[in-house]
């Protein structure tokens, strides 16, 4: 059995807790993980509005901001990758994350939490951003459910289905 890493980024809290679900089940099923939580290392705002905002002004500039610590994901056969969907797309975190890596050769389920967009194309866009991915089925989940039973349950199902 390989190595599996849960890698995710959450601001509001959905994604992460949808990514403990996923973790639960691998523990559930007795595999061995890792979990890595990508935290910028200037904190977005907190207040909705301000955090959109600066959301959009990344965007527009095209800003990777930073993240604290790092992981070497080579070691991993598998990856159980999570980011919300801000302004119709991944979080420009994100794509300063997955840019900075090399997934040749991994199996990668991504998988994101939204508001109503569903994944907003992000799963197509990982096959370019993930260079070298085995990019396998996604799991698209509105946030508010990510964090009630309904999300435990989908992220059973969709752990037991994954090859790993």
């Amino acid at each position: 059995m390989g190595k599996v890493l849960v890698c995710y980024f959450s601001q509001s809290g959905n994604t992460e807790a949808f990514a403990k679900n996923i973790a639960a089940k691998l523990q559930e099923d007795g595999r061995e993980f890792d979990m890595f939580k990508i935290e910028p290392t200037i904190p977005y705002p907190d207040d909705y509005d301000m955090c959109l905002a600066k959301a959009m002004e990344d965007r527009a500039m095209q800003e990777r901001p930073e993240y604290n610590g790092d992981v070497d994901v080579s070691q991993y056969e598998t990856i159980f990758f999570g980011y919300p969907i801000w302004c119709s797309d991944f979080p420009m975190i994100v794509y300063n994350f997955l840019e900075k890596h090399s997934f040749t050769g991994i199996k990668f389920y991504p998988f994101c939490t939204h508001g109503g967009s569903g994944e907003a194309g992000t799963f197509t866009a990982i096959g370019n951003l993930a260079v070298g991915a085995l990019r396998k089925e996604g799991l698209a989940i509105e946030g508010k459910l990510a964090t009630q039973d309904g999300g435990k349950k989908q992220a059973d199902y969709w752990v037991g289905q994954a090859e790993i």
